[in-house]
């Protein structure tokens, strides 16, 4: 999935350079072991029917928060409420893990379209940076946070 929609989210932001840098950093086999073995990422699939249509993975990240650092829909399944559910499936899987009070944040491309989703959802930007990735790209994002 993250070979179709990752692409495709950033053909309009990103050179086809760094999104080819940043498909090896992130969802390389070896890079997905790390995360969910080293990195404590949970990883979530949405499936329409019998066919996966979209992802999430959420991490802790401190005492009392969480990072959602992945939710993608397929193409040819947004509009379908899909990134709703997951969304709402990444706050039922962080109540779970931590009952107490807490943040859920995330980053998002300053020039992401779904900025306005997550704003919609009741995110609220409480930091932006410029983050170095790594042969010398960089992620220009904002830090959004929504307290659950």
């Amino acid at each position: 999935m993250a070979s179709v929609v990752f692409p495709k989210t950033y053909e309009d932001i990103l050179t086809s350079d760094q999104i080819d840098y940043m498909m090896e950093w992130m969802y390389s086999e070896e890079s997905l072991r790390r995360q969910m073995d080293e990195g404590g990422h949970i990883y979530y699939v949405a499936y329409r029917e019998d066919e996966p249509a979209g992802y999430l993975s959420i991490q802790p990240e401190g005492e009392h928060v969480y990072h959602l650092q992945k939710l993608y829909i397929l193409p040819s399944f947004q509009g379908m409420h899909l990134g709703r559910l997951l969304f709402e499936q990444a706050i039922a899987a962080i109540k779970a893990l931590h009952p107490a009070p807490c943040q859920m944040r995330l980053n998002v491309n300053r020039h992401n379209k779904a900025l306005a989703f997550y704003q919609k959802m009741g995110m609220k930007m409480v930091d932006e940076g410029d983050f170095p990735i790594g042969n010398g790209y960089y992620m220009n994002d904002y830090i959004m946070g929504l307290d659950i």
